[in-house]
């Protein structure tokens, strides 16, 4: 059978299951699978594909249908221009934290700085940031190991291995290092809400970095308190955070000695990232 109406039958099984990028679905993964991309599938739809193919192909296709992401059946997704590779300890790379990649690096353009990434999961801010800031380090923690593997394979997929270190490690421990700059996309969920996520979410990308407790703060507070001690002078904290939860994460900043320098809007003006300075005055409020 040609790409064409290989992709015609999947794209409308997709369908018939209310999958609702049905026909960009049923051509990334066929072109994963043929090893081309996908505009070179498009642009040469007479082209038969194997028996083999169409076998793995159909694997593919049934895994989607049961809603399992994309980029966990290809194990990639593409962020910053680059293709990170993903498991499922790791969240897939959302197109809106790419808003946080801009800002930090109209901040930082042509200065040599030190990164932490906090809960970097497949390492895409850290590595990103480090492809736009030739001089820079840094380092990324996240609980997961899996996660924490996946991450050190990109780096070196990428040419980054020698300018970035990836770890294992629970924040609460963390105390090494001074930084320029820390960076995190925390999970800020509320617990509550994570039942009405959509199935691609709730069963298959990893819960605990989703989940961020009652309030969905947890893990913003803890990497807003750890960032006091681990930022250098005049170091900035970069915060991605959810819908609604500007105000509040404002207040907590504002609490903890951060003065707010900018924030990110999404292209519907919610605000999903802060990004904020440690004052050098401020003393531990009890």
């Amino acid at each position: 059978m040609n790409l064409e109406n290989t992709i015609k039958q999947a794209s409308q099984k997709l369908k018939n299951y209310k999958i609702y990028s049905h026909e960009l679905d049923a051509q990334i993964i066929l072109a994963d699978i043929v090893g081309i991309k996908r505009e070179f599938l498009l642009a040469n739809s007479e082209i038969n594909i194997s028996e083999n193919m169409m076998k793995k192909y159909d694997i593919a296709i049934k895994r989607r249908t049961n809603k399992e992401p994309v980029a966990y059946i290809i194990g990639k997704k593409e962020f910053w221009s680059e293709n990170f590779l993903v498991n499922k300890s790791t969240l897939v790379p959302r197109p809106e934290t790419e808003l946080l990649i801009y800002k930090i690096i109209g901040i930082f353009k042509h200065k040599k700085i030190n990164i932490l990434d906090i809960g970097t999961g497949s390492g895409c801010i850290l590595l990103s940031l480090l492809k736009e800031l030739n001089h820079s380090r840094g380092t990324g923690i996240d609980i997961s190991s899996r996660a924490i593997e996946m991450a050190i394979t990109n780096s070196k997929r990428l040419n980054l291995f020698n300018r970035s270190r990836f770890k294992t490690f629970n924040l609460e421990k963390y105390s090494f290092g001074k930084y320029d700059l820390i960076v995190s996309n925390p999970p800020y969920i509320l617990s509550k809400n994570i039942k009405n996520l959509s199935k691609d979410i709730i069963n298959f990308e990893p819960r605990i970095a989703l989940d961020g407790g009652a309030d969905g703060l947890d893990l913003i507070k803890k990497v807003i308190y750890k960032s006091i001690y681990l930022l250098k002078r005049n170091g900035i904290l970069a915060l991605e955070v959810g819908f609604g939860q500007y105000f509040q994460v404002s207040r907590l900043l504002k609490h903890y000695g951060f003065k707010e320098m900018s924030k990110v809007c999404d292209i519907n003006r919610n605000v999903r990232c802060i990004i904020s300075t440690k004052l050098d005055f401020f003393k531990l409020k009890k």
